[in-house]
């Protein structure tokens, strides 16, 4: 596979990529991304995600955007130029071109950029043995300073600060609490609690993306007849559950065993979380809008 690039329509290796120093998203964050995966020359819900993106562009009002078939024949035919069979793809978007926080000082024609490369949030063992978790200070962003449902470059510094909190506490992940004291999600992952054979997640109300990874792992438990609740969750309902796990683009379905140096359940992988990650393993590799199909 080779890392491969397209800027705004032109398709070069990652090492000849380059962009402009006043693109706002580098400035000052304004722009939005998606995380894709590629699984056996399939792309994974590529529709779901691009569809969260254009919600996004809609939300924060970015100008001039390219048509949503263009940007998906875009992305399927960089995956191509790479040789992609397994890989993951960076797409964002940022409002345009130039220095200033007003938008109308600027060349407001969106930089679209979509990369071919790799990503692995977690060590192979990790899905083995689950994930030790700690509850983090830096809280998640409030829906009033921004909707947590977009997905934006510039909320992530939050984020980040939360995964360097848990990096020094020696943990592999972090979990973020919002404004009132509810469990809200990792700093990467959407969360997910069993209890007494009930499948339960923080409410999108309770400031979380609604992660695509996560939409699967409920459309797979409802199939598979596990009750599943949106719900306003505590510390001690995580601290109390029978298993957990998070859910991601990048970190898949990874089973969570401690949080707070408390195991969760027996402090191994759970019976419902490995049914769900079996069924998501064998999912991703049978659906998806194939590389070198074209627009469909």
């Amino acid at each position: 596979m080779r890392m491969m690039v397209n800027w705004n329509g032109r398709i070069t290796p990652l090492e000849e990529a380059c962009l402009p120093v006043f693109d706002h998203a580098y400035l000052y964050g304004d722009g939005l991304f998606e995380g894709i995966r590629i699984y056996n020359r399939n792309i994974f819900k590529l529709d779901p995600h691009l569809q969260r993106l254009y919600d996004g562009i809609r939300h924060l009002d970015i100008q001039g955007m390219i048509g949503y078939d263009e940007l998906k024949q875009r992305v399927l035919e960089t995956a191509e130029a790479s040789g992609a069979q397994n890989a993951y793809i960076r797409l964002s978007v940022s409002r345009g071109t130039g220095i200033g926080l007003n938008p109308e000082n600027i060349d407001q024609t969106p930089n679209v950029m979509i990369a071919i490369t790799r990503l692995a949030l977690y060590p192979p063992e990790m899905y083995e043995t689950g994930l030790r978790v700690v509850t983090v200070s830096t809280r998640v962003m409030t829906p009033d300073s921004l909707d947590p449902r977009i997905k934006s470059i510039g909320r992530y510094v939050s984020n980040i600060q939360a995964k360097i909190e848990a990096n020094r506490r020696g943990a592999g992940e972090g979990l973020m609490l919002n404004a009132q004291g509810y469990v809200a999600e990792a700093t990467g992952d959407n969360l997910f609690i069993v209890k007494d054979g009930v499948l339960r997640t923080p409410h999108p109300s309770c400031g979380i993306l609604k992660g695509i990874t996560r939409a699967t792992a409920i459309e797979i438990a409802q199939e598979r007849g596990i009750p599943v609740v949106e719900d306003w969750l505590t510390l001690h309902d995580v601290y109390s559950a029978d298993e957990a796990f998070l859910t991601g683009t990048a970190a898949e379905i990874i089973p969570m065993v401690e949080l707070d140096h408390r195991p969760i359940g027996t402090g191994k992988p759970g019976e419902i979380t490995e049914q769900i990650i079996a069924e998501f393993r064998q999912r991703v590799c049978e659906v998806g809008v194939r590389i070198g199909a074209g627009v469909r």
